[in-house]
């Protein structure tokens, strides 16, 4: 996908692992929203742990002193130690979002970008 709305870049500022399952925060700045501070839950599907559901929120705090929250909610891919992810946010300014972030657990660099879908 070509030509994003908006890009970004966040680091993995936590990690939790539990036996289906994986818990990650992360930090940030993403370009038209400002500082952000996400946490995302991704579920497995199927033995090999390479794809899943995700589920998280998002809080950005904007130049200007506001506040966006978003809830997150899609789906990912694992190969190795690199994950993508696909979702859609629903902010609480009415602007919706079509999302991917692209995840190196290893060195905990989250490359983001997103298309705005719909406007508030």
């Amino acid at each position: 996908m070509d030509n994003p709305d908006g890009t970004g870049a966040l680091t993995i500022s936590r990690i939790t692992i539990e036996s289906d399952s994986v818990s990650l925060d992360f930090e940030g700045t993403v370009e038209g929203y400002g500082i952000v501070f996400a946490t995302h839950t991704l579920s497995y599907i199927g033995e090999d742990r390479s794809r899943g559901r995700l589920q998280g929120e998002a809080r950005t705090f904007l130049e200007d002193g506001g506040l966006v929250s978003t809830p997150h909610m899609g789906t990912f891919t694992r190969d190795g130690p690199k994950v993508s992810s696909y979702f859609t946010d629903a902010t609480n300014h009415g602007v919706v979002n079509f999302v991917v972030w692209d995840i190196d657990i290893l060195t905990k660099a989250v490359s983001v970008r997103y298309w705005e879908v719909k406007s508030s």
